[in-house]
């Protein structure tokens, strides 16, 4: 079964759900060092929407540091995310987990904060083409079904930019509720 979301086609096995795929039709590379970019200590810039899939434009900005190392021989990475915004009391503490699959050469990302205690909701899967990431799950949010998309560009610069999108139709349009601008953290 082939499922397109986003303008991308995915190959589906019977009764998985589509972040669980494999992009059908694409030469695939060994992405194991695609999140290397990553390691090593960085400052933070963080624009968070307050009330995502709202209409609301209202915005709230943090600044932090993001330190990435990786484990496994580069199969995974652990990243421990830290950000403030003094001014409104607001405090953001998570870890990221990724896992590199060599079997389908993609990249499956968790996310936990210490509120929750756990790994929440269902990884993020995906890979990098050309230069840029993008990794998708499907998960409820506020009693619906949406879909979440993560994308990486300007991965080969010193700032490397991050974005969080929802989607509530189905892919056909996704707004964006964090975004991240990094810079390497001098010693």
């Amino acid at each position: 079964m082939l499922i397109t979301l986003a303008g991308f086609t995915w190959a589906q096995a019977p009764g998985s759900p589509p972040n669980a795929t494999a992009r059908a039709g694409t030469a695939q590379h060994d992405g194991q060092h695609d999140f290397d970019f990553l390691l090593g200590s960085w400052k933070i810039h963080l624009k968070k929407l307050v009330h995502p899939l709202t209409g609301s434009n209202e915005w709230v900005e943090y600044n932090g540091t993001v330190v990435c190392r990786k484990v496994w021989d580069g199969r995974a990475e652990i990243e421990e995310f830290n950000v403030d915004n003094p001014e409104k009391h607001l405090h953001i503490e998570g870890l990221a987990l990724r896992l590199y699959n060599p079997q389908s050469h993609q990249w499956s990302i968790y996310w936990a904060t210490p509120q929750l205690g756990a790994i929440g909701g269902p990884p993020v899967v995906g890979e990098f083409s050309g230069g840029r990431g993008e990794f998708y799950d499907q998960e409820s949010f506020n009693g619906r079904e949406i879909y979440t998309r993560y994308v990486w560009t300007d991965t080969t610069t010193k700032a490397p930019h991050f974005e969080q999108q929802y989607s509530d139709d189905g892919g056909k349009t996704w707004e964006t509720n964090w975004i991240t601008e990094q810079t390497r953290a001098t010693r």
